[in-house]
């Protein structure tokens, strides 16, 4: 949208120059939303709000992204880097702060679904939480382990952060003054109403979560200079692949930060929390990376907490991609996924 046009800024123009069209951009640019949030907000029909949607969406001011039976619409990063764009953008924050009674309604009814789909979330989490707090209370408490992925990664602030197998958005929250967009990646939809409803109460809104196959990342080679796995390699059967994964995503001279737990024998998780493997070796991790060009270049190790009974040790595996200078990759990374 950078090469402006007569026909373009036109195009734009009568995109964004229409009532419901334009209240439709003053809420997405609050946040992510189906088409169902959008009518319900809206007061419109369905089929209504889908043909506004659809010129948004040719214009190139919103985008769409399918989510199993859902589809979720946002407005797009181009909407702010474009100049024209940039000024529809500006329009819409000002009038979102108007008192102009019709967009104060629209605002009120996303408030009031935002907070049905937070309890929602909420309500989920708390049927499935023994699963969570039982296995923190054998590691080191999670500000800990927070704590130490930043000291890892330094001040440096990348430009796209990816974080397979997102979970509750615990990363995309603890990192977010480490990136200037992210996006994260789980299967489970009941997950990724948890992890929505974290990031909005935590107000990072240059992060999203996707439903997303860890294993097949849909997104292209060469996308991101930053992908973290946090705590999830032990329910995989091939955690190996999920490292090839990362690496096919990472741009050159990108790092992929692993946290996982260091060899132990804790029988029960296998059968009671679906774990895989139980823990991980340095020369395991270091082998994973190696096989797709990553080279391992720090570790760190941090000890079980004083609880009682066995704990578990939390390890950190920071690993980078090699320079664009430097010898071309597997073939296997250099593959394309699907759109």
């Amino acid at each position: 949208m950078s090469n402006l046009s007569l026909d373009g800024v036109l195009g734009l123009l009568r995109a964004a120059g229409e009532e419901t069209r334009l209240r439709v951009l003053i809420l997405l640019r609050r946040g992510e939303l189906t088409v169902s949030e959008l009518t319900h907000v809206l007061g419109q029909s369905q089929p209504r709000v889908s043909r506004h949607l659809k010129v948004l969406n040719d214009a190139g001011l919103v985008e769409r992204y399918r989510e199993g039976a859902w589809v979720f619409y946002r407005s797009t990063d181009a909407v702010g880097d474009d100049p024209l764009g940039g000024v529809i953008a500006r329009l819409s924050d000002r009038l979102a702060s108007s008192t102009d009674r019709l967009i104060q309604r629209d605002l009120e009814r996303l408030q009031l679904a935002r907070r049905a789909r937070a309890a929602t979330a909420a309500e989920y989490f708390s049927r499935n939480a023994s699963q969570w707090d039982e296995i923190r209370t054998l590691h080191s408490p999670d500000a800990e382990i927070e704590k130490a992925s930043r000291e890892m990664l330094g001040d440096h602030v990348s430009d796209v952060l990816v974080d397979m197998g997102a979970g509750t958005g615990r990363m995309l929250i603890a990192l977010a003054d480490r990136y200037r967009r992210g996006v994260g990646y789980d299967l489970s939809t009941e997950m990724l109403a948890v992890a929505r409803a974290n990031l909005e109460r935590e107000g990072v809104s240059h992060a999203q979560v996707r439903q997303g196959d860890m294993l097949a990342a849909p997104m292209d080679a060469d996308a991101a200079d930053l992908v973290t796995i946090h705590q999830v390699l032990h329910y995989l059967d091939d955690p190996g692949a999920a490292v090839a994964e990362a690496a096919r995503v990472l741009r050159p001279g990108g790092r992929l930060l692993l946290v996982d737990f260091a060899p132990h024998e804790l029988e029960f998780l296998r059968e009671s929390h679906a774990h895989r493997r139980l823990g991980f070796t340095d020369e395991e991790v270091r082998m994973w990376g190696a096989a797709v060009g990553l080279d391992l270049v720090r570790t760190e190790t941090l000890s079980p907490g004083r609880g009682e009974g066995d704990q578990l040790t939390v390890k950190l595996w920071l690993s980078a991609a090699p320079p664009a200078a430097s010898a071309p990759r597997s073939p296997s990374n250099q593959q394309k996924a699907a759109l």
